[in-house]
């Protein structure tokens, strides 16, 4: 009897912490949920309607990253130019730049340098999505925590829902899977948060905790040590201290350098970047097996001034908790399973997107029935 007891005086604790829990967050759940969705085919929805996206693979060698960076400087002379993007083999390449305070993608042809399109990022309407659904348009000190907080009531939701749907004899097991369509809107509305919340909560689980990797680094440090079974890897953390003093400036831009070396390191890879920082730091590149596909990525380090290459970090030498957290962004999108992760991962969401306005409706029904009885 005790026991008993204890169990139902357990549910009811966790009964009564879902009910409050979820009325609190139900509202920021339900819009990182649906901004989610419509964030999950945002590259397709691009490639329909942006032209300057694609282009003619042509086999001719690309653009090196120096004639584009020179192009954007002609074009706007206050630009930065630190970052080149080369996005697939049919697919333009990119400056990222920030002129006057705002971030632009600067698009040109890859094999010709043919000047694109100019795209104003605080304009772009995915990455005003993006922002909502990370930050809620808020300043991202702010935001970050309103989302994150939201986040893991999220999580103690979707385990306190099952400890509740859960049955108390495996013979009503079958029952709770099932939705009685023929019944009062009431019960049908009650079957349908329950159900749809037990078939979405693994993959919801997985989509909320890889949210969370973005908005702390505690997270992504608990990940990684998780994934790498505490054992420390220095190589992961790459320290590289640049001497200016040894080497000197190169007639040859070391961007194109650092660039053509990691064009012969990866060549069968689709999309590389290269990153020029200053001169205190080195070069980055990277490169991509997949265009679009932000995951197995290799990096090389480059000095700033001679184009000397001074690290190589492959995919294959990266620990795996490295390896997870990199590809963080593909598993949060359903990106590193293709098209297949996507739908997935925008049916989750879109469930998602039920569950606060479901439970908000129970609660108002018994509100409601208990204020008919007094």
């Amino acid at each position: 009897m005790k026991k008993k007891r204890k169990k139902e005086n357990f549910k009811k604790l966790v009964r009564k912490l879902h009910l409050w829990l979820g009325l609190t967050s139900g509202l920021i759940v339900f819009i990182v949920a649906l901004t989610g969705c419509i964030f999950a085919f945002h590259d397709e929805i691009k490639d329909l309607t942006r032209d300057w996206r694609l282009v003619d693979e042509q086999d001719v060698p690309l653009v090196l990253p120096s004639v584009l960076q020179n192009k954007v400087k002609t074009r706007f002379p206050e630009a930065s130019t630190n970052v080149v993007m080369y996005q697939g083999r049919n697919r333009s390449a990119y400056v990222y730049s920030v002129i006057n305070e705002i971030p632009y993608n600067i698009y040109f042809n890859p094999y010709n340098g043919e000047f694109l399109h100019i795209e104003n990022l605080n304009k772009d309407f995915f990455l005003i999505i993006e922002d909502l659904h990370m930050h809620l348009l808020l300043p991202e000190k702010i935001g970050k925590h309103i989302v994150g907080v939201s986040t893991f009531v999220f999580i103690f939701m979707l385990i306190s829902g099952v400890v509740l749907w859960w049955p108390k004899k495996k013979k009503g097991l079958k029952k709770k899977f099932s939705i009685k369509w023929n019944a009062k809107w009431r019960r049908v509305n009650y079957d349908i948060h329950n159900v749809v919340g037990i078939y979405v909560s693994i993959l919801a689980l997985v989509i909320a905790i890889t949210g969370l990797n973005f908005a702390y680094t505690w997270v992504q440090q608990v990940i990684y040590e998780t994934a790498n079974l505490g054992k420390n890897y220095p190589e992961d953390e790459v320290g590289l201290v640049i001497s200016n003093n040894l080497i000197t400036k190169t007639k040859k831009s070391s961007v194109d350098i650092a660039f053509m070396e990691t064009l012969r390191e990866f060549p069968r890879d689709e999309m590389y970047f290269v990153w020029e920082q200053n001169d205190s730091l080195p070069i980055v590149t990277g490169a991509y097996p997949t265009a679009l596909n932000f995951d197995h990525q290799s990096n090389l380090y480059f000095h700033p001034n001679s184009g000397k290459l001074l690290k190589e970090h492959g995919y294959s030498e990266k620990s795996l908790g490295l390896r997870l957290q990199e590809m963080n962004y593909g598993l949060h999108t359903g990106q590193y399973f293709g098209i297949t992760g996507k739908i997935f991962a925008f049916l989750a969401s879109l469930f998602v997107t039920t569950l606060p306005v479901s439970g908000f409706l129970i609660w108002w029904g018994r509100k409601k029935k208990k204020s008919k009885k007094k």
